[in-house]
Protein backbone atom coordinates (compact mmCIF):
# COMPACT_ATOMS: atom_id res chain seq x y z
CA UNK A 1 0.00 0.00 0.00
CA UNK A 2 0.99 3.63 -0.18
CA UNK A 3 -0.99 5.96 2.05
CA UNK A 4 1.78 8.19 3.49
CA UNK A 5 4.27 10.15 1.40
CA UNK A 6 6.89 12.87 1.35
CA UNK A 7 6.76 15.17 -1.69
CA UNK A 8 9.05 18.17 -1.82
CA UNK A 9 8.72 20.90 -4.40
CA UNK A 10 12.00 19.75 -5.97
CA UNK A 11 10.68 16.20 -6.37
CA UNK A 12 7.47 17.43 -7.96
CA UNK A 13 9.45 19.56 -10.41
CA UNK A 14 11.60 16.59 -11.39
CA UNK A 15 10.27 16.09 -14.91
CA UNK A 16 10.38 19.78 -15.82
CA UNK A 17 13.91 20.15 -14.45
CA UNK A 18 15.05 17.02 -16.29
CA UNK A 19 13.74 18.57 -19.50
CA UNK A 20 15.53 21.82 -18.61
CA UNK A 21 12.24 23.62 -19.34
CA UNK A 22 12.87 26.89 -17.51
CA UNK A 23 9.65 28.47 -18.76
CA UNK A 24 7.60 25.54 -17.50
CA UNK A 25 9.35 25.68 -14.13
CA UNK A 26 8.60 29.40 -13.80
CA UNK A 27 4.93 28.91 -14.69
CA UNK A 28 4.59 25.96 -12.31
CA UNK A 29 6.10 27.95 -9.46
CA UNK A 30 3.95 31.01 -10.14
CA UNK A 31 0.61 29.49 -11.11
CA UNK A 32 0.35 25.91 -9.83
CA UNK A 33 2.36 25.53 -6.63
CA UNK A 34 0.18 28.05 -4.71
CA UNK A 35 -2.79 25.76 -5.45
CA UNK A 36 -1.10 22.73 -3.87
CA UNK A 37 -0.14 21.62 -0.36
CA UNK A 38 3.57 21.61 -1.19
CA UNK A 39 6.00 21.17 0.38
CA UNK A 40 4.82 17.91 1.95
CA UNK A 41 7.17 16.35 4.49
CA UNK A 42 4.48 13.91 5.53
CA UNK A 43 0.86 13.59 4.58
CA UNK A 44 -1.72 10.86 4.61
CA UNK A 45 -3.81 10.20 1.55
CA UNK A 46 -6.87 10.24 3.79
CA UNK A 47 -6.45 14.00 4.11
CA UNK A 48 -6.74 14.22 0.29
CA UNK A 49 -3.83 16.62 -0.33
CA UNK A 50 -3.37 18.59 -3.54
CA UNK A 51 -0.25 17.61 -5.50
CA UNK A 52 1.14 17.93 -8.99
CA UNK A 53 0.73 15.05 -11.45
CA UNK A 54 2.09 14.59 -14.96
CA UNK A 55 -0.66 13.11 -17.12
CA UNK A 56 -0.76 11.37 -20.47
CA UNK A 57 -2.55 14.40 -21.92
CA UNK A 58 0.11 16.79 -20.58
CA UNK A 59 3.30 14.79 -20.00
CA UNK A 60 5.66 17.77 -19.74
CA UNK A 61 3.55 20.22 -17.76
CA UNK A 62 1.86 19.09 -14.54
CA UNK A 63 -1.70 19.50 -13.33
CA UNK A 64 -2.98 20.03 -9.80
CA UNK A 65 -4.88 16.98 -8.56
CA UNK A 66 -6.39 15.66 -5.34
CA UNK A 67 -5.29 12.29 -3.97
CA UNK A 68 -8.22 9.86 -4.05
CA UNK A 69 -9.58 8.98 -7.49
CA UNK A 70 -13.20 9.90 -8.22
CA UNK A 71 -14.50 8.04 -11.31
CA UNK A 72 -16.44 9.94 -13.95
CA UNK A 73 -19.64 8.00 -13.19
CA UNK A 74 -19.99 9.20 -9.59
CA UNK A 75 -23.41 10.87 -9.27
CA UNK A 76 -23.03 13.48 -6.53
CA UNK A 77 -20.79 14.85 -3.78
CA UNK A 78 -22.19 12.42 -1.21
CA UNK A 79 -21.19 9.43 -3.31
CA UNK A 80 -17.88 11.11 -4.11
CA UNK A 81 -16.97 11.45 -0.45
CA UNK A 82 -17.81 7.79 0.16
CA UNK A 83 -15.56 6.45 -2.59
CA UNK A 84 -12.38 8.50 -2.52
CA UNK A 85 -11.01 7.00 0.71
CA UNK A 86 -11.17 3.64 -1.07
CA UNK A 87 -9.36 4.78 -4.22
CA UNK A 88 -6.14 6.20 -2.78
CA UNK A 89 -4.43 3.09 -4.13
CA UNK A 90 -5.23 0.88 -7.12
CA UNK A 91 -4.07 -2.74 -7.19
CA UNK A 92 -2.03 -3.04 -10.36
CA UNK A 93 -3.22 -6.58 -10.98
CA UNK A 94 -6.85 -5.48 -11.44
CA UNK A 95 -6.81 -1.89 -12.74
CA UNK A 96 -8.16 -2.93 -16.14
CA UNK A 97 -11.04 -4.80 -14.49
CA UNK A 98 -12.29 -2.79 -11.50
CA UNK A 99 -15.10 -0.33 -12.37
CA UNK A 100 -13.47 2.50 -10.42
CA UNK A 101 -10.19 2.21 -12.33
CA UNK A 102 -10.62 0.55 -15.73
CA UNK A 103 -11.41 3.72 -17.70
CA UNK A 104 -8.45 5.52 -16.16
CA UNK A 105 -6.21 2.49 -16.70
CA UNK A 106 -6.97 2.60 -20.42
CA UNK A 107 -7.11 6.32 -21.04
CA UNK A 108 -5.87 8.36 -18.05
CA UNK A 109 -2.51 7.35 -16.58
CA UNK A 110 -0.14 9.69 -14.79
CA UNK A 111 3.11 9.95 -12.86
CA UNK A 112 3.42 11.31 -9.33
CA UNK A 113 6.90 12.36 -8.24
CA UNK A 114 7.70 12.00 -4.55
CA UNK A 115 10.81 11.89 -2.37
CA UNK A 116 9.74 8.71 -0.61
CA UNK A 117 6.93 7.00 1.23
CA UNK A 118 6.21 5.77 4.74
CA UNK A 119 5.06 2.32 5.80
CA UNK A 120 4.25 0.86 9.20
CA UNK A 121 5.91 -2.23 10.67
CA UNK A 122 4.13 -4.27 13.34
CA UNK A 123 6.08 -5.64 16.28
CA UNK A 124 4.99 -6.80 19.72
CA UNK A 125 1.59 -5.13 19.52
CA UNK A 126 2.93 -1.76 18.36
CA UNK A 127 3.55 -0.10 15.00
CA UNK A 128 6.79 1.52 13.90
CA UNK A 129 6.90 3.84 10.88
CA UNK A 130 9.62 3.43 8.26
CA UNK A 131 10.64 5.95 5.61
CA UNK A 132 11.52 4.33 2.28
CA UNK A 133 13.44 6.13 -0.47
CA UNK A 134 15.77 5.47 -3.39
CA UNK A 135 19.45 4.87 -2.63
CA UNK A 136 20.32 7.17 -5.52
CA UNK A 137 18.60 10.06 -3.76
CA UNK A 138 16.51 10.71 -6.86
CA UNK A 139 12.75 11.29 -6.64
CA UNK A 140 10.48 8.31 -7.07
CA UNK A 141 8.24 8.29 -10.14
CA UNK A 142 5.06 6.55 -9.00
CA UNK A 143 2.70 5.05 -11.55
CA UNK A 144 -0.73 6.61 -11.14
CA UNK A 145 -4.21 6.83 -12.60
CA UNK A 146 -6.20 10.06 -12.88
CA UNK A 147 -9.76 11.13 -13.55
CA UNK A 148 -11.84 14.25 -13.99
CA UNK A 149 -15.16 14.36 -12.18
CA UNK A 150 -17.75 16.98 -13.05
CA UNK A 151 -19.88 18.02 -10.08
CA UNK A 152 -23.34 18.72 -11.49
CA UNK A 153 -24.39 20.35 -8.22
CA UNK A 154 -21.74 23.09 -8.41
CA UNK A 155 -20.67 22.95 -12.04
CA UNK A 156 -17.06 22.50 -10.94
CA UNK A 157 -14.49 19.93 -12.06
CA UNK A 158 -12.33 17.89 -9.70
CA UNK A 159 -9.11 16.29 -10.97
CA UNK A 160 -8.12 13.31 -8.85
CA UNK A 161 -5.56 10.49 -8.86
CA UNK A 162 -4.73 7.10 -7.39
CA UNK A 163 -1.34 5.44 -6.85
CA UNK A 164 -0.90 2.03 -8.45
CA UNK A 165 0.51 -0.70 -6.18
CA UNK A 166 2.07 -4.11 -6.66
CA UNK A 167 3.42 -6.93 -4.50
CA UNK A 168 6.17 -5.90 -2.13
CA UNK A 169 9.81 -6.83 -2.71
CA UNK A 170 11.66 -8.77 0.04
CA UNK A 171 12.56 -5.60 1.95
CA UNK A 172 8.95 -4.45 1.93
CA UNK A 173 7.94 -7.94 2.99
CA UNK A 174 9.89 -7.41 6.22
CA UNK A 175 8.57 -3.89 6.82
CA UNK A 176 4.96 -4.18 5.66
CA UNK A 177 4.04 -7.15 7.86
CA UNK A 178 0.46 -6.35 8.87
CA UNK A 179 -1.14 -9.75 9.55
CA UNK A 180 -4.50 -8.44 8.33
CA UNK A 181 -3.10 -8.24 4.81
CA UNK A 182 -2.72 -11.25 2.54
CA UNK A 183 0.60 -9.97 1.20
CA UNK A 184 2.99 -7.02 1.53
CA UNK A 185 2.39 -4.23 -1.00
CA UNK A 186 4.34 -1.28 -2.35
CA UNK A 187 3.77 1.48 -4.91
CA UNK A 188 4.83 0.89 -8.51
CA UNK A 189 8.06 2.89 -8.82
CA UNK A 190 8.90 3.47 -12.46
CA UNK A 191 12.55 3.49 -13.58
CA UNK A 192 13.26 6.57 -15.69
CA UNK A 193 13.23 4.54 -18.92
CA UNK A 194 9.73 3.28 -18.09
CA UNK A 195 8.13 6.66 -17.37
CA UNK A 196 7.24 7.61 -20.94
CA UNK A 197 5.94 4.12 -21.81
CA UNK A 198 3.56 4.38 -18.83
CA UNK A 199 2.04 7.50 -20.38
CA UNK A 200 1.66 6.05 -23.87
CA UNK A 201 -1.93 5.68 -25.20
CA UNK A 202 -3.55 2.25 -25.16
CA UNK A 203 -5.20 1.23 -28.43
CA UNK A 204 -5.31 -2.56 -28.36
CA UNK A 205 -4.73 -5.63 -26.18
CA UNK A 206 -1.03 -5.65 -27.03
CA UNK A 207 -0.67 -2.11 -25.66
CA UNK A 208 -2.62 -3.09 -22.53
CA UNK A 209 -0.22 -5.97 -21.97
CA UNK A 210 2.71 -3.56 -22.35
CA UNK A 211 1.26 -1.42 -19.56
CA UNK A 212 0.71 -4.48 -17.37
CA UNK A 213 4.35 -5.44 -17.87
CA UNK A 214 5.40 -2.15 -16.24
CA UNK A 215 3.54 -3.04 -13.04
CA UNK A 216 6.27 -4.70 -11.01
CA UNK A 217 8.19 -4.25 -7.80
CA UNK A 218 11.38 -2.22 -7.72
CA UNK A 219 14.34 -4.38 -6.60
CA UNK A 220 15.15 -3.99 -2.92
CA UNK A 221 18.79 -3.15 -3.63
CA UNK A 222 17.64 0.17 -5.11
CA UNK A 223 15.89 1.25 -1.91
CA UNK A 224 16.83 2.27 1.62
CA UNK A 225 14.66 2.42 4.72
CA UNK A 226 14.90 3.52 8.33
CA UNK A 227 12.54 4.17 11.22
CA UNK A 228 11.14 7.65 11.87
CA UNK A 229 9.03 9.37 14.50
CA UNK A 230 5.39 8.37 15.00
CA UNK A 231 3.04 9.35 12.20
CA UNK A 232 -0.14 8.86 14.23
CA UNK A 233 -1.43 9.81 17.65
CA UNK A 234 -0.28 12.33 20.24
CA UNK A 235 3.41 11.94 19.39
CA UNK A 236 2.90 12.97 15.76
CA UNK A 237 4.98 16.05 14.91
CA UNK A 238 2.89 17.07 11.90
CA UNK A 239 3.97 18.17 8.45
CA UNK A 240 7.41 19.37 9.51
CA UNK A 241 10.79 18.81 7.90
CA UNK A 242 12.22 16.69 10.71
CA UNK A 243 9.40 14.12 10.39
CA UNK A 244 11.49 12.11 7.89
CA UNK A 245 14.64 12.10 10.02
CA UNK A 246 15.89 8.80 11.42
CA UNK A 247 14.63 7.79 14.87
CA UNK A 248 15.83 4.58 16.52
CA UNK A 249 13.66 2.40 18.74
CA UNK A 250 15.74 0.37 21.18
CA UNK A 251 13.08 -2.32 21.57
CA UNK A 252 12.75 -2.95 17.82
CA UNK A 253 15.02 -5.74 16.44
CA UNK A 254 16.94 -4.95 13.28
CA UNK A 255 15.09 -6.13 10.19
Amino acid sequence: MCYDIKASLEAQLNRARRNNDLQAIAEIMEKLVPLTDLPIYHTSGFSHPELLIYTDRSPDFPEVATWGLVPEWIRDSEQQKKIWNNTLNARGETIFEKPAFRTSAKHHRCIVYIDGFYEHHHYDGKTYPFYIFQKSGKPMALAGLWSEWHDEETGGTLTTFSIVTTTGNPMMGKIHNNLKLKEPRMPVILPEAMEDPWLQPVQDELAIQSIKNLIQELPEDELKAYTVARLRGKEYLGNVEEISEKVEYAELPEL
